[in-house]
């Protein structure tokens, strides 16, 4: 059952880049709301403002204009402490799985459960198996990435950005480094999972083979988000 409230609601955002005479403006108006289990696809070509929206949703940049809302907390002139805190409650999947090749599968997705105060070393490590098992990895907890293949790699990032339960997963291209089935693979998993835990998904993608995992698709084109498919849900099951 999705929530009436929703996880993400931006209204009347716009954005910019640079100063004075050099001043361009990046997004204009934007208008979206993201609920809790749903899989929202954003897509649009290159230099649109997809990553741009993408790293103001995530608190990476700050809010310069409008409203954007994460679990009802406004994020326009929120301090630098604040984003901190916003950020510790969102997962990142990139399109580079960013591992670090010293550490185990184990060991990358344990460090995100680690960032939770509270949690003894043995409860981490056993979230985090629990975790790298429900993405089928579970024979490879004690593999370094180098002898992983590509989508054994993003597997490990998904069980990383998921681990913790966040409300929002934040996801890049995560399929635009690997093979047809082997983007398949990952980008169900991250529907079943995001659907087990309630976790509200916004993916960015030009991987038109994985859109019918969305409950819904927008499209952003020069800056502005121009199509709002708002129910695609019952292609979301073959």
């Amino acid at each position: 059952m999705i929530s009436k409230e929703p996880v993400i609601a931006i209204k009347s955002l716009n954005h910019y880049y640079g100063r004075g005479s050099l001043r361009r403006q990046i997004l204009f108006d934007i208008n979206l709301d993201i609920y809790p289990g749903e899989i929202v696809i954003m897509t649009g070509p290159s230099g649109s403002g997809k990553t741009t929206l993408l790293s103001l949703i995530g608190g990476l940049r700050s809010v310069q204009e409008g409203s954007l809302k994460f679990l009802g907390e406004e994020l326009y002139a929120a301090s630098q402490s604040k984003l901190v805190q916003i950020r510790r409650n969102i997962g990142y999947i990139f399109q580079a799985h960013n591992l670090l090749g010293f550490l185990t599968a184990r060991q990358n997705v344990q460090m995100a459960v680690e960032l939770s105060e509270n949690i003894s070393q043995a409860e981490a490590i056993k979230q985090s198996e629990a975790m790298l098992a429900s993405v089928g990895l579970q024979e490879r907890v004690n593999y370094y990435p180098d002898n992983l293949s590509g989508g054994q790699k993003q597997r490990i990032a998904i069980a990383r950005a998921l681990v913790n339960h966040p409300p929002l997963v934040l996801a890049d291209e995560p399929t635009a480094a690997l093979d047809k089935q082997s983007g398949r693979d990952v980008v169900e998993i991250m529907q079943r999972l995001a659907k087990d835990q309630g976790s509200a998904i916004l993916l960015v993608t030009h991987d038109n083979r994985i859109l019918d995992i969305a409950d819904r698709i927008v499209q952003m084109e020069d800056g502005l988000l121009t199509r709002d498919a708002q129910n695609i849900s019952t292609n979301q099951h073959k």
